[in-house]
């Protein structure tokens, strides 16, 4: 038996309704017919864009809520941008030698001289030595402000190595300097030399995760998709590459590489290194989850309509999880710039002429040259900024990729 009930409405609301039917269709608008993909094609564009916002868009919208991810982001993008125009940014040739100015301080950034504005200006160095603590002394002479040029001709460089050129963003004055964070033992720009290290440090990561992304695709994947003796011989050698201690590992590996090597085969013998001993926690992911997506319905259909093995992992598994895998390997990049500045701090990484900021923090390794000259630590700054920069991008890409939250 069937009941009809009347549904009394307010007035207000039937003149809602009234309007909303002669109204045009918009954007907002929401179906509770099941949705037919075949028919997505025939949709208004906000109904096609609300039914086929993707899983990356999804990701896209929880990924801006988080403030502290997107600040961190635009400050990696920042930071990996500078690496295409190092040359334009830094004051100086990477090794230009200024011999009368060796560990010269810091100059300070003034805008206002005896009461005028001037525009920024550092004032000129005199130096001294300070015989009771054997150091270098030198002190700004507040009579002869040196104004910054930008946009300026100064010393000459080839781009990328390829094109010579002399143009940078800010130039010393005409016989001045300007080292706004000081110069070392041989009297090179600092500011300058960190400018070109990030190019270096930078790009390891990258080029570390890039291997160790594609090692931990291919060897989890089969591990998780095959399971049985498989998946017991990947374990247990990724048991026995992590039961190593991995900085004597990382040390032991590099001390093997050849003395006699070019710097960029170095670059690359250091880089290899990291990623064959980061690829195991990657692998493993891969396998947990494939061990679970391997028995659904999807999975068998492809494998009873004849897909190899390779196209389903690839076109089928893989594809449900990528932005975890995306998320794990932003949070793996920082360990692999660690570890670089970790052996090249040590001398076993990467060795002069390369400049990284790990090369850097090696002249740093006396106390005595870092109680006098305190500023050959800066470059780790750098080096902090870019890891907690990495850190707060991949949370926020982690929660973005979760689909409870």
């Amino acid at each position: 038996m069937n009941i009809q009930r009347d549904v009394v409405m307010p007035a207000h609301a039937e003149a809602e309704t009234a309007k909303s039917a002669d109204a045009p269709e918009h954007d907002h608008f929401v179906s509770t017919e099941p949705f037919d993909p075949g028919s997505a094609s025939a949709l208004p564009p906000g109904q096609e864009r609300f039914y086929l916002a993707s899983q990356w868009t999804l990701m896209w919208w929880k990924f801006k809520r988080h403030k502290v991810a997107v600040a961190s982001a635009i400050i990696l993008l920042a930071m990996y941008g500078s690496t295409l125009v190092t040359e334009f940014l830094a004051p100086y040739n990477l090794h230009t030698r200024h011999i009368d100015f060796i560990y010269a301080s810091p100059q300070r950034v003034h805008l206002f001289h005896d009461g005028h504005f001037i525009g920024p200006f550092v004032y000129a160095q005199t130096k001294t030595l300070d015989m009771t603590n054997l150091k270098r002394v030198y002190t700004p002479d507040h009579s002869a402000p040196r104004p910054i040029r930008f946009f300026c001709t100064g010393d000459t460089y080839r781009l990328w190595g390829l094109v010579e050129m002399s143009f940078h963003v800010a130039c010393p004055a005409e016989n001045g300097t300007l080292f706004l964070l000081g110069t070392d033992r041989l009297g090179r720009d600092v500011l300058s030399r960190i400018l070109y290290g990030a190019r270096i440090s930078l790009t390891i990561g990258l080029l570390g995760i890039a291997i160790s992304f594609a090692l931990g695709l291919v060897i989890g994947g089969i591990a998780g998709y095959y399971g049985g003796w498989v998946d017991l011989v990947v374990q247990r050698v990724i048991e026995v590459i992590r039961s190593f201690p991995e900085l004597p590992l990382w040390m032991a590996l590099s001390a093997v590489l050849p003395v006699t090597w070019s710097p960029i085969l170095i670059y690359f013998g250091i880089t290899g290194i990291l990623a064959l001993l980061d690829w195991t926690g990657l692998a493993r992911a891969v396998r947990s989850k494939l061990l679970a997506l391997r028995e659904e319905d999807y999975t068998t259909a492809a494998r009873l309509m004849g897909a190899k093995p390779s196209r389903i992992i690839s076109r089928h598994l893989l594809p449900g999880f990528m932005s975890h895998l995306i998320a794990s390997a932003t949070l793996s990049i920082p360990s692999m710039i660690l570890g670089e500045t970790a052996l090249s701090f040590l001398g076993i990484g990467l060795r002069p002429p390369i400049t990284s900021w790990g090369v850097l923090l090696n002249e740093a390794q006396n106390i005595n040259v870092v109680a006098l000259y305190p500023w050959l630590m800066l470059p780790v700054v750098p080096v902090i900024v870019v890891i907690l920069a990495f850190n707060f991008f991949g949370d926020g890409l982690r929660d973005a990729a979760d689909p409870y939250r």
